[in-house]
């Protein structure tokens, strides 16, 4: 539980960091990174994140990934931990 706690927060942490990145004209954290955080379990944060922030919002591989990420992790929970 505190593990999906703290890589939520991450991965929501890390949606609002490549926003502000970006409207910066920075170097940005990588799509791939931003992925694999949503995908070892922070896919609400990433989800929460890229509504909250508007970020990402018109990537396709990002509004289909994640959301499938977000259902695996369910499925997961439900099927081996409840």
């Amino acid at each position: 539980m505190i593990y999906a706690i703290i890589i939520n927060l991450y991965s929501f942490y890390l949606f609002g960091k490549d926003k502000k990145l970006s409207k910066n004209h920075k170097w940005r954290i990588s799509e791939n990174r931003l992925l694999l955080v949503c995908f070892i379990g922070g896919s609400l944060g990433g989800l929460l994140g890229m509504k909250y922030y508007s970020h990402k919002t018109k990537k396709r591989k990002f509004t289909i990934l994640i959301p499938l990420f977000l259902i695996l992790q369910l499925y997961l929970v439900y099927e081996f931990i409840l």
